[in-house]
Parts: C-alpha cells; structure tokens; sequence
C-alpha cells in the first residue's frame, strides 16, 4: 500500500506528487502547500482562492507560478465551484480556462472528469479530502472534493460511476489517491453529523473511521471513510494511495480551515493527462 506523497520542488515552488500516478508516465498531478507565493497575511504564501481576503492580482500570480512549476499554462486549468455536493462535470479542451482566463459558467460542481490530454483539473481544499483517479486503461482522469457532507453521499462511489458511464472505466483498473486532509485525531464532529453518517454506513463500518469522543462528540477519519467507500465500489485496497498528510497537525505547510477557525487561504489539487 502507498503511504506517501513524493516531495517536489520546481521553480520555487513545493508540491506532493502520488508516486502510483508518477510511475506510469500518464499524468501531471500535484498537491500545492502554502509554501512559494506572493499573498500575505493568514493567506500568506501560495493561496489560491478568490473568495478569501486577498488581492486578486496575488492570487493571478500564485496560478502563474504553480503552472510555470507544473509546465503548463493557466489557460489549460479548469476549476470547480464547490458547494459540498456530489456534481460531477465532464469537461474538455473547450472548457480550458474556466475560472482564470474566462468567467466561470457553472456552479455546485465538486468534480471533474476528463478523457483529453493537456486539461488541467484543479480543485481547492483546507482540510477537505482530495480524491484523485486514473484509469490507465481507458486513459481517462478524475478529480473530486470530499468533506464529510460529500463523503455521506460517496463522493468516492459517485465519481467512480461516472468515470464507469463516460469512458467505460473498470473498478478494479484505477489507481486512487487520499490527498492531504484533516486526520481522525484532529477532526472532531457532533451528533448532527454522526447521523447524517448512520444513514449512509453500518456500524459494523463506522467503527473504521468513527470513534467516540468527549460527551456527545466524535472523531472522523475521512481519509480511512474514503478508503472504505473506494473498495466498496470495487477500487482494489493496493489501487489507494495515501498521502499520510494531516492539513490540521501541519497547518504550518498546509492551510487548514479548522487550525485557524475559518482564518485562511486555499490549497489546490491539480490533475491533467499527458
């Protein structure tokens, strides 16, 4: 089982990298840090998000240095819009550039999926889990953002399916990857969302990632519910890689929503085909 990300730097600029995905020559993937950019202030450096309190000029060339440091272009990127739902997005060359170049079109998309080489997926995350697919067969890609709202509804599963329906991908032929995200030990959630939980798991398989806490409490391990809902949908358990990366334990490197209650930039994931 892979556990760790690989560390990059290009250009300045620090990144995680799946080996799995790397091994196979077909794609361009990376995990930023908050580390080599120009914003400053609690999104100081690499923050990628225009929602946040931040100049949008900062954040133009915190993209310019990530793609020069990836070698591709910002017109090759393609952005969600995320809003915590399950909505998949088929996109392709003519929807390169979407949300940098030109404005975006659509909204409520949590993920993306392409079959065409050179369209960069980019998703944002601050402790949210990253999911990332190839399949290596069909040589198609996925990219999605999974909260626990997400993972509820089986982002995973979702994803998967849809990469079943638009390229005819086989379970047992993708290569899956858990980006960094916040860990079971630092991710306290309440009564409300450990219903929501018992309405989607058993709790013969909640006690994987749900563990009791201090009085009406519990602590959430997304990256072990996401492994579990990947193999449920037929991703074999050697197919997952791990980052081994808690955003919240390393909120020095990563940004994390819950370290500094709310006071923060975003980190993105980026996946593109060869």
């Amino acid at each position: 089982m892979h556990t760790q990300m690989r560390e990059n730097s290009r250009r300045g600029i620090p990144f995680l990298s799946f080996e799995s995905f790397d091994q196979t020559g077909l794609t361009v993937n990376a995990f930023s840090t908050r580390e080599g950019g120009v914003s400053s202030g609690y999104c100081a450096s690499l923050n990628f998000r225009g929602t946040m309190d931040d100049d949008p000029e900062n954040i133009a060339e915190n993209y310019r240095r990530m793609a020069d440091a990836l070698s591709v272009s910002i017109s090759q990127m393609v952005l969600t819009q995320q809003t915590h739902t399950t909505n998949l997005l088929r996109v392709g060359r003519e929807e390169m550039g979407y949300g940098l170049t030109k404005p975006l079109p659509w909204t409520d998309i949590d993920g993306l999926v392409t079959n065409e080489p050179g369209v960069m997926l980019v998703a944002f995350f601050a402790d949210c889990v990253p999911l990332y697919f190839l399949d290596p067969v069909h040589k198609a890609i996925a990219l999605s953002h999974s909260g626990w709202r997400g993972s509820v509804c089986r982002m995973g599963e979702v994803t998967i399916k849809r990469m079943q329906k638009e390229f005819g991908s086989r379970p047992e032929d993708l290569l899956a990857g858990i980006g960094p995200c916040i860990c079971g030990k630092c991710y306290e959630v309440d009564e409300f969302v450990a219903e929501r939980i018992r309405e989607s798991f058993s709790e013969e398989e909640m006690k994987a990632f749900l563990l009791p806490g201090r009085p009406e409490h519990y602590q959430l391990d997304l990256p072990r519910m996401n492994r579990l809902i990947m193999k449920q949908a037929g991703i074999p358990d050697d197919h997952i890689s791990d980052s081994g990366h808690c955003t919240c334990c390393e909120s020095d490197r990563f940004f994390s929503h819950r370290a500094s209650n709310g006071k923060r930039g975003n980190l993105c994931a980026f996946l593109m085909l060869n």
